[in-house]
């Protein structure tokens, strides 16, 4: 799988310097980690459980989108629309 570069991610989301798990931060390592998965899972389609894991991960972003909605509705459609999550 190809790497993901975490810290240019951070710097991206971060809300301020010393920001690295804001539930934005979070939301976005797990939405590229999500996509890297699923390009993996198309060529490797015997891969339940890298399957599973993609699962679970898709799970806690939901539940972190679903915490930043409850508590910033800006914020959450702010990172929906630079993620291109949903539509």
């Amino acid at each position: 799988m190809s790497h993901i570069d975490k810290e240019a991610i951070k710097k991206e989301f971060r809300r301020h310097d010393n920001d690295t798990g804001s539930s934005d931060v979070q939301i976005a390592l797990l939405t590229k980690r999500i996509e890297s998965l699923t390009e993996h899972l198309k060529l490797n389609r015997k891969d339940h459980s890298s399957r599973y894991g993609l699962i679970k991960m898709v799970s806690s972003r939901r539940s972190l989108l679903g915490y930043l909605k409850r508590r910033n509705e800006k914020r959450y459609r702010q990172i929906i629309k630079k993620l291109a999550i949903r539509y």
